[in-house]
């Protein structure tokens, strides 16, 4: 996998770039003036990141494997270190697929009827491959969300989630807390990077 050069990512246009951010080549972007990418985030190949009015917001320690997209008008916000596994689908804007409207975004808005809602990926969630989530909808602290899921509905920290509809099977361990606090300690005395 290749990845730009810092030039050529501050090149985009990102609201703001930080440390140690490494972008596949093969990854697409749009609106990127409505993007905010913190430190020590790594975005992988075939990547779509499509950003409306909301914008999205990837905090520190990210990863986004490859397939992975995030498309919508609302905002889309990955707290820190946050894990969105190969072919994740994430939406903030979704259609009504009941016949009562017509659908796709080259209809004009005056015949559709599109939702808008945030979408919010607490800390330390991990999202399992083949994922779907749709917003409006928070997925608090610490959730795990198994492979193939699909998420419509809030998501209460350290819960494992499973299924379509993703139902929540039983509470996940918290001691990667821990090893967040070991981390950032390690981190202010120069022994981590």
């Amino acid at each position: 996998m290749g990845f730009l050069s810092r030039s050529a990512i501050e090149a985009m246009g990102f609201a703001t770039v930080g440390e140690n951010v490494r972008i596949s080549d093969k990854a697409s972007f749009h609106n990127c003036a409505q993007i905010r990418l913190g430190n020590h985030v790594r975005i992988d190949d075939f990547c779509v990141f499509s950003a409306g009015v909301g914008g999205i917001v990837l905090g520190d320690y990210i990863h986004v494997a490859a397939y992975v997209s995030l498309i919508g008008a609302g905002k889309i916000e990955l707290a820190d270190f946050c894990g969105l596994s190969s072919r994740v689908a994430v939406y903030s804007s979704n259609d009504d697929y009941s016949g009562a409207h017509m659908t796709n975004p080259m209809v004009p808005s005056a015949y559709t009827c599109v939702e808008n809602g945030d979408v919010f990926i607490g800390k330390h969630v991990i999202v399992g491959c083949g994922s779907v989530i749709i917003g409006p909808v928070r997925l608090e602290e610490g959730v795990a969300l198994g492979s193939l899921s699909l998420v419509t509905r809030d998501c209460a920290a350290f819960g494992i989630y499973v299924g379509r509809p993703a139902k929540r099977i039983k509470t996940r361990a918290s001691g990667l807390l821990d090893h967040e606090k070991a981390f950032k300690e390690a981190l202010a005395k120069g022994e981590q990077e």
